[in-house]
């Protein structure tokens, strides 16, 4: 097999976490997200890494921008996958995986409804460091931003469960 330049190289993606989160129950916003995202600390920095971003989610097939993929339909042949074992989230796209620990009103709220909303952010965001709490102030000041918005793909994905 060769090597082409159109494969990516997925470590110019520097660290890739993940976020899970989910808006106000008490105003009906409990539908659970999932965001993923790198730090921009690849080999090459952050528009290395933002570069990458976008590389790997063409080469996946999810497109940028306003259309919102539904992964729901075909789970099993879907590019990205979510498994929930207890608290923890599992995020597996080809050639990569991560994961997160998820608050207890997202695992209920992806239990009870089956899926999550996901987002693949090409933005990366340095100060949302994995092990350090990130304010609803900055989760919104990132996720709320029309730009990381519109450079992100957004799917629709089944939740699948680990019984333990």
């Amino acid at each position: 097999m060769t090597s082409t330049q159109a494969e990516i190289d997925r470590s110019e993606l520097g660290t890739l976490s993940v976020l899970a989160w989910i808006g106000d129950p008490s105003e009906g916003h409990d539908i659970p997200y999932l965001l993923a995202y790198t730090l921009g600390d690849g080999p090459k920095g952050k528009e290395a890494g933002e570069a990458a971003a976008r590389g790997l989610l063409e080469e996946i097939g999810l497109p940028i921008g306003d259309v919102v993929m539904d992964g729901t339909r075909n789970p099993s042949t879907f590019a990205v996958q979510i498994v929930l074992a207890g608290n923890q989230v599992a995020l597996t796209l080809p050639g990569l995986n991560a994961t997160c620990t998820a608050p207890d009103e997202w695992v209920t709220a992806a239990t009870e409804s089956g899926q999550a909303y996901f987002l693949f952010a090409t933005t990366a965001w340095p100060e949302a460091v994995p092990g350090r709490p990130v304010s609803p102030e900055l989760l919104q000041a990132f996720a709320g931003d029309e730009a990381v918005l519109t450079g992100s793909a957004h799917c629709v994905i089944t939740v699948q469960s680990l019984r333990q």
